[in-house]
């Protein structure tokens, strides 16, 4: 594993930057519709191996930290966060208080998985 971080971090900060990628594969052709549907998908797809580069490893070396839950925990509240900044900024759709909130409800929920109860 590489010692660029401590161990703990970079799980994380690799999971963040997978979900740069596979939000821009997933989502990033919203400003795109006239581009043929086949296009897309085989960009998506380029776009997605190097997701998988990232993400990969960043479990691998993640396990000897956290969990199997706590890994995808960690990666489903990057995944919001990374989706709100993307889908304000690409995108130029509001977030709404709602939407705030809502978020931070799952982000509450998923730090009961981090517990010892």
């Amino acid at each position: 594993m590489p010692a660029s971080l401590p161990g703990h971090l970079l799980p994380v900060v690799m999971l963040l930057a997978s979900n740069v990628f596979m939000t821009l594969a997933w989502y990033g052709h919203l400003n795109h519709p006239q581009r043929p549907l086949w296009v897309v998908v085989v960009v998506s797809w380029g776009i997605a191996f190097f997701e998988y580069c990232i993400a990969v490893p960043a479990n691998r070396w993640g396990h000897a930290f956290y969990s199997a839950v706590e890994l995808k925990t960690i990666q489903e509240v990057v995944t919001l966060v990374v989706f709100g900044i993307f889908s304000f900024v690409w995108l130029k759709e509001p977030l709404g208080w709602n939407h705030v909130l809502g978020f931070g409800l799952i982000a509450l929920g998923a730090g009961l998985v981090f517990q010892k109860f």
